[in-house]
């Protein structure tokens, strides 16, 4: 029998749409409504099938960027092929952003007992959403938010994907936090920040879904619960990504740090008092 049903798919899949891409944590919030509904967090089925239905949030990443996507691997084509388009931003990006994976995938596949043992703990992510939030106000008030989306460089994407370790490592401490905040932090504006994040994410959490598929499918989650949380994550997650992006080309990240922090004490109160184990 599989350990997570159709039921609990879909309120999963609907958790994963709306946070993957907002700065909460789509993992703490899914490991807290896995606690809720009494569905073991630390198992690695489950582990598997939260990494999976990730595949559809970066589905929606492909959909709704799709003219971007296009433009930025077709001049990473002609570039393969003519020395004179290696000058085009679009053709280095598309290099920025592979190199930019690499640190986050050695370090996942280096640490992976560590991130499904003990770093998969309650009490890891509510004091990670508490302590993320910290960094993510100071990234803002300290950004001066003058540069855009043209004028990153290879150092910001190196510096912005290594920061997705810490969500890797910490689960509560957020990916998109992470890197909006270090994108901030190198003076980027809020938007840039937000579309760097998102395209930064699509390889890193494409194959992180991938490399799980078979532990979900083959230590206790079902087809059709997979296929639903997904289906789920991917509609959830594209409206989820065209409101993020009107809010923050309006709006500071304040209201995600104090939903964050909210949510952190909640969550050791509930761990304290032994509601959640």
């Amino acid at each position: 029998m599989s350990v997570i049903n159709v039921g609990q798919a879909v309120v999963l899949g609907a958790i994963e749409g709306v946070t993957e891409f907002l700065p909460v944590s789509s993992t703490g919030h899914l490991k807290i409504a896995e606690g809720l509904m009494d569905i073991p967090v630390d198992d690695d089925a489950v582990v598997g099938f939260s990494a999976v239905i990730q595949v559809g949030a970066i589905a929606a990443v492909l959909v709704y960027f799709f003219k971007d996507i296009v433009r930025i691997v077709s001049a990473w084509g002609r570039g393969l092929r003519d020395r004179e388009e290696r000058t085009s931003h679009d053709y280095k990006f598309a290099w920025w952003v592979i190199y930019a994976t690499i640190p986050i995938v050695i370090v996942g596949l280096a640490a992976k007992p560590l991130i499904e043992g003990p770093l998969a703990s309650l009490w890891v992510v509510a004091g990670s959403l508490i302590v993320g939030s910290g960094v993510m106000w100071a990234a803002d008030q300290m950004g001066r938010h003058k540069r855009g989306e043209d004028d990153t460089s290879f150092k910001d994407a190196m510096l912005v994907g290594s920061s997705q370790i810490l969500a890797l490592l910490f689960p509560g401490f957020s990916r998109s936090g992470a890197t909006m905040s270090t994108a901030l932090i190198l003076d980027l504006d809020r938007v840039a920040a937000t579309r760097l994040s998102f395209f930064l994410g699509i390889p890193a959490l494409t194959g992180a879904g991938l490399y799980e598929l078979k532990d979900a499918l083959g230590t206790g989650v079902g087809v059709a619960p997979l296929a639903v949380g997904t289906a789920v994550s991917f509609v959830v997650a594209y409206g989820s990504i065209a409101w993020l992006l009107k809010f923050v080309a309006k709006h500071s990240f304040n209201a995600f740090v104090i939903y964050r922090i909210v949510v952190g004490v909640l969550l050791f109160g509930l761990l304290a008092t032994d509601v959640l184990g």
